[in-house]
């Protein structure tokens, strides 16, 4: 559910490695920890929360610690299942992490009726792979059935149980009008149950530890570890970068990069092009990634002139991508507010441009807009307040610079690796104590 996306990143999992590159580095020394990590997304998936499951079960290991994974087949967010997996299950190496990979249904279209099944289908799957007993295990939300999996391991005084939440599931429903407000308030009560099980929640963002609280979780098993940007430097000028991509040198490029799915919302970046389409200023806006709603949007955007969709980009020309935008849009649908902290805001924050959210003012993205001074929020649902504001920073590009400096100093200082790294090994290591 949250998102941004780009290939090639990543080593190839399926062959070990010497570390070198394990996110964050040496985080943290103790007792060496059996630790299981359950999450349907990982490497070499590379939107949504995919990166992080990915990032937490390298640290742990770099840590020192003995870590394995139980995954899904990487489908998200083409919603078709990578090339080369095949088969009931896999078993992979990952940095020398043992991973199986477990298959599920991956639904062309997800509807809310599929991806309930895909998801009962992976926790189902994912239950029955057996191994030596763990001394923590962690699951990893949107999934929530995730959770119910990695019950079964779950014993006083032997295995702990954690779960990072990275989306709030029964919220998700709701906001994105998937399930009626019945169907809704059944999750919600799932949700609580599955929650209030674990004997630590890591969320990613504290907006989320009242919404768990107002859910019915217990406050004081509730920590805050942030996502971080994981993307690197830019590597070619803007110049080069713009030819290559065929964007003009004097028009306005408004970017958004990620995933096109429902939350999104991206109808309304479509109808602030055709605004663009009507107005002198040269702007256009381009609609970088994959995702559910992409063929809708294409469709919606026929004949827009000033709409441009790319493909998802390899390994270096995604992060030269954001560096040569003018600006970086954040997209989220008048009806989310609660649900997400879309991780894409990381990774335009550390390219350092501008950032215009269209976004609820209760939600984690115009929190962390306003924390890092590092751009704009507009209302959701109102292209013509979108395209006003990409085309007011277009004019003024001290300040779109000036914003986009305050953001790349906000990454640098809250939303590193080496923190979240050191964070999530003393949650986990807390984890096993409790027992």
């Amino acid at each position: 559910m949250s998102e941004f996306y780009h290939r090639g990143s990543e080593p190839d999992i399926r062959s070990d490695s010497d570390g070198s590159e394990l996110v964050g580095g040496q985080a943290h020394t103790s007792t060496p920890l059996d630790v299981l990590v359950m999450g349907m997304h990982y490497a070499p998936e590379h939107a949504g929360n995919a990166p992080y499951t990915t990032g937490l079960a390298r640290a742990l290991l770099c840590a020192g610690h003995r870590v394995r994974v139980v995954t899904g087949y990487p489908h998200y967010p083409g919603w078709k299942i990578a090339e080369g997996y095949s088969g009931l299950r896999i078993s992979e190496l990952d940095h020398g992490i043992p991973v199986t990979r477990v298959r599920h249904p991956v639904p062309s279209t997800p509807t809310a009726r599929r991806r309930v099944v895909m998801d009962l289908g992976f926790a189902l799957h994912a239950a029955t792979v057996t191994g030596r007993r763990p001394d923590v295990v962690v699951a990893v939300t949107p999934v929530l059935l995730t959770v119910a999996a990695a019950l079964r391991w779950k014993r006083r005084g032997r295995t702990a149980l954690g779960v990072v939440t990275q989306d709030l599931y029964s919220r998700a429903l709701l906001e994105t009008g998937m399930m009626s407000a019945r169907c809704a308030s059944l999750a919600a009560g799932l949700e609580r149950s599955l929650l209030n099980c674990a004997d630590g929640i890591a969320v990613v963002h504290e907006n989320f530890i009242r919404n768990l609280s107002e859910l019915g979780v217990d406050r004081p098993t509730v920590s805050v570890i942030r996502n971080w940007s994981h993307v690197a430097p830019a590597r070619t000028g803007r110049s080069e970068t713009r030819r290559k991509l065929g964007w003009g040198p004097d028009e306005v490029i408004a970017l958004h990069a990620g995933n096109m799915g429902v939350k999104q919302g991206l109808e309304n970046v479509i109808e602030a092009a055709r605004r663009a389409d009507d107005s002198p200023d040269a702007v256009r806006f381009v609609l970088l990634g994959d995702g559910g709603q992409r063929r809708l949007l294409q469709a919606a955007g026929v004949g827009v002139r000033s709409a441009m969709f790319l493909d998802p980009l390899q390994d270096g020309d995604f992060e030269d991508a954001l560096a040569a935008a003018d600006v970086l849009v954040l997209n989220e649908a008048p009806t989310v507010a609660e649900m997400s902290a879309p991780s894409k805001l990381t990774s335009y924050f550390a390219a350092g441009r501008p950032v215009v959210a269209a976004t609820d003012p209760r939600s984690a993205a115009s929190r962390e807009i306003e924390r890092s001074q590092g751009g704009v929020r507009v209302s959701p649902g109102d292209p013509a307040a979108l395209f006003h504001a990409v085309a007011t920073l277009g004019r003024d590009p001290a300040r779109g610079q000036k914003l986009g400096d305050r953001g790349r100093r906000y990454a640098q200082q809250y939303l590193t690796a080496d923190f979240a790294a050191r964070a999530y090994c003393e949650w986990v290591e807390k984890l096993a104590w409790s027992r």
